[in-house]
């Protein structure tokens, strides 16, 4: 559980970084500001999901259930969140009704402050 931690911590953290330098030059060329905005919320809320994983992987006893519970819910809830957000921000560029994944932004927004919640637990026990 602690190198499954530890390696998603490392794919987020450098598709982070690789989506935040497109956004950052390329994509300022096709994206809306507005769009632009929203792409940079899903790579930033990523980043910080990253960072958390990575203090979990070295901090947390993985034989507690809540601890296994919040890395599954925050991993989870940050693909669902960043990457529903990624594929809306280009939905006008790509010319595509990406609609469908409004709802599942809020869904993978709750999954991480439930993976927040179940870590507050594991500390308090």
């Amino acid at each position: 559980m602690q190198t499954f931690t530890l390696a998603t911590a490392a794919i987020f953290a450098m598709t982070a970084i690789i989506l935040g330098a497109f956004g950052a030059h390329a994509f300022k060329k096709i994206l809306s500001e507005e769009k632009l905005t929203s792409f940079e919320t899903g790579v930033k809320y990523q980043m910080y999901s990253a960072l958390a994983l990575l203090i979990i992987g070295f901090n947390i006893d993985f034989n507690l259930y809540n601890a296994r519970f919040a890395v599954y819910s925050i991993v989870l809830g940050t693909l669902l969140f960043s990457v529903s957000i990624y594929f809306l921000s280009f939905a006008d560029y790509w010319k595509k009704n990406f609609r469908f994944l409004g709802p599942i932004t809020p869904l993978g927004g709750l999954l991480m402050i439930i993976g927040w919640a179940a870590l507050l637990v594991n500390f308090l026990k």
